[in-house]
């Protein structure tokens, strides 16, 4: 049934799923293990620091490509993990979170009837940043955290009318952290078919053993890469919707001019906390990580000892599994039932699929929860999923 008043572009895109399993969690008193936001604060010292420019009058509008200070930061945060260069001032657009830097990214880069590579699965967002340009996106699948790169299915995916490729490394939702040899490959695409790369790299610093490495690092392709990130994820603020495009200037210049027509600026005095958040010292980060791999441990094995088939990620907070040895095979079925059912909710992959029937029988949950959260998630699947029938 047709939208009434919405655009034919976003036809077909309603309710998120994690808008609907989220409804369900709070209707049903579940766990939400299928939300990717934590149930818990992010530092107080970056939030005091906030806090602060919110008193000393840093609340109204910045400069629309972010305060002198976040961008110097950001440019600082790509020269101390890659040894990469960056222009703070040329370089450097901040956004509305991540999503937003995409959507300008591909409102300013892709006309109406260009094509765009995805990677299947891919974050929801990006179907209706693309539909909303009037590209058509070209998928690539793949096959899960450990499976190698199929190079080949990505040279076939290539048209003449393709512009763009578009790489979330770490992935979400299968966990999966591209390999060096990987993104050379990637790489050697992008340079072939004269294609602009766009990385979407908000996991950046959540990897439990393969290193992260950006595309832009690689020879050849700063000059033809914009990279999105952003604070949320790692600082576990995602309420603040800080984010950022890194580009060659004639690349963020374009950027720019989608951006500043679609929110112009954010958050300043989130800015100023997020600028001091990015020079947290090295223990921080190593915490950050030994925390969340402790937890993906712990729920990457409860879900095995229920026969459901992990797949365990190698990045992000999220973790993939198949449901088939319950005796199911169609997860938006499984997740509608497991708020009431089990009292945990998660959603069902199919959602981030082109071709939904790739994804059918896998379910995502997030670990991005507190202790207690994630043992009493577990504690109602131990209990209740034995007596949810197929």
């Amino acid at each position: 049934m047709r939208t009434p008043h919405l655009t034919a572009k976003l036809q077909g895109f309603g309710t998120t799923i994690f808008s609907e399993m989220t409804a369900l969690a709070v209707a049903h008193d579940a766990v939400n293990l299928g939300q990717g936001a934590p149930d818990f604060d992010g530092p107080d010292w970056i939030k005091q620091a906030a806090a602060e420019a919110m008193v000393r009058g840093a609340n109204q509008y910045c400069r629309s490509f972010g305060i002198p200070d976040l961008c110097a930061a950001i440019a600082q945060h790509q020269r101390r993990f890659y040894d990469w260069g960056v222009d703070p001032e040329t370089e450097v657009t901040v956004t509305a979170g991540a999503t937003e830097a995409i959507f300008a990214t591909l409102l300013a880069l892709l006309d109406v009837g260009d094509e765009i590579v995805f990677f299947e699965p891919y974050y929801d967002s990006y179907m209706a940043a693309a539909a909303a340009a009037g590209a058509r996106p070209r998928t690539v699948p793949l096959e899960g955290p450990k499976a190698p790169l199929d190079v080949e299915a990505l040279r076939r995916a290539i048209t003449p009318k393709t512009r763009a490729l578009l790489l979330n490394t770490p992935h979400n939702p299968l966990g999966k952290v591209f390999s060096r040899d990987e993104l050379a490959a990637v790489a050697e695409v992008c340079r072939e078919y004269d294609l602009v790369a766009i990385t979407d790299e908000v996991y950046e610093h959540l990897t439990f053993g393969p290193p992260h490495v950006p595309l832009a690092t690689l020879p050849g392709m700063a000059e033809r890469t914009i990279t999105i990130s952003s604070a949320g994820k790692t600082f576990s603020l995602t309420g603040w919707k800080i984010g950022w495009a890194i580009a060659p200037p004639a690349l963020s210049r374009a950027v720019r001019t989608a951006h500043q027509f679609i929110t112009f600026c954010n958050g300043t005095p989130l800015q100023h906390g997020i600028a001091k958040a990015l020079a947290a010292d090295d223990d921080y980060f190593a915490a950050f990580v030994a925390g969340y791999r402790k937890r993906r441990d712990v729920l990457c094995g409860a879900l095995a000892d229920l026969d459901m088939d992990v797949l365990e990620p190698d990045g992000t907070y999220f973790v993939c599994a198949d449901i088939r040895p319950l005796g199911f095979d169609d997860g938006y079925a499984f997740c509608r039932r497991l708020p009431a059912e089990v009292g945990v909710a998660a959603i069902p992959c199919a959602a981030f699929y082109e071709h939904p029937e790739r994804g059918r029988h896998l379910v995502r949950f997030g670990f991005c929860k507190r202790d207690a959260t994630l043992d009493e998630g577990i504690a109602r699947l131990r209990e209740n999923l034995p007596k949810m029938k197929p």
